[in-house]
């Protein structure tokens, strides 16, 4: 086949947006654990986003692997590490991944707070005085979850990536040539593709999400540098509000950790029945 596709051809091939490439199947799952090492994301009064994100993580990679036997499950981390954000979707791109799904720990302004959490003891002329200890946390009445996809504005890194990986999209190496004009209509119809795809994974895990009763606040766009450079579909799932007392107790607790994994799993495997079936 030659590089330059007729304009008809390529319309014909990318016909369907709800499938991130036509007739390809989700062999390999990309599990993002947001945070880690030195860098503990949002902070609770109990808990950091960095253990709570990997904890999921981990849990959800578990559930996937006993249920898919045949399909291959990637974790950008599997221990207390930080990986840079963009070595997160070099990962997945290299692996040739089919879907990238990243965790995340929700936080917003809210009232301070100064709570004691022991005492200290100064020394002084021979006494010792003792002293509370106070430590301050930002609290918010905000709660529920929330997916993102890629915003709009980051479409150039993720086009630029695309053409980078143009390999792992086609069954012909080589076929996209980045010089060629044409070769820009493939590579923005294959951006379109991943956002739709990327738009109904996250749909589909909020709508999980929704029917455990959790505050649904649904399915939003931003510039996340996690999403804009994998060569797939891909969405950051924020589990709920770690400066909420109530929910980060629901998020640390072993119940609330089994419906976050249930909603997620049960998302993704609506996702790929819809792309497969």
């Amino acid at each position: 086949m030659p590089k330059i596709l007729p304009l008809l051809l390529i319309l014909l091939f990318f016909n369907s947006t709800t499938s991130f490439a036509d007739g390809k199947k989700v062999q390999k799952i990309v599990l993002d654990a947001g945070h880690g090492g030195n860098e503990p994301g949002a902070l609770g009064r109990i808990s950091k986003e960095k253990d709570l994100a990997l904890s999921i993580t981990l849990k959800l990679g578990k559930k996937l692997e006993q249920h898919y036997k045949s399909r291959q499950i990637i974790y950008t981390r599997k221990t207390d590490v930080f990986v840079e954000l963009p070595d997160r979707h070099k990962i997945a791109n290299k692996a040739e991944a089919n879907l990238f799904v990243s965790v995340h720990v929700n936080s917003s302004a809210g009232k301070r707070v100064k709570v004691q959490d022991g005492y200290r003891y100064v020394k002084k002329n021979g006494k010792t005085y003792k002293y509370p200890r106070y430590k301050y946390y930002n609290t918010t009445s905000a709660n529920g979850t929330e997916c993102y996809v890629l915003g709009l504005h980051r479409n150039s890194q993720k086009e630029k990536s695309i053409g980078e990986y143009s390999d792992n999209l086609t069954n012909e190496p080589g076929l996209l040539d980045e010089s060629d004009p044409m070769t820009q209509i493939i590579i923005a119809q294959y951006s379109q593709a991943f956002l739709s795809s990327s738009v109904s994974l996250a749909t589909f895990i909020q709508q999980q999400f929704n029917t455990q009763g959790r505050l649904d606040r649904g399915v939003k766009q931003k510039g996340l540098e996690v999403l804009a450079g994998c060569v797939m579909p891909g969405v950051l799932v924020e589990i709920g509000f770690i400066n909420n007392p109530e929910e980060e107790k629901y998020l640390n607790s072993e119940k609330g950790q089994s419906e976050i994994v249930e909603a997620i799993y049960k998302g993704i495997l609506s996702y790929i029945d819809s792309v497969e079936n």
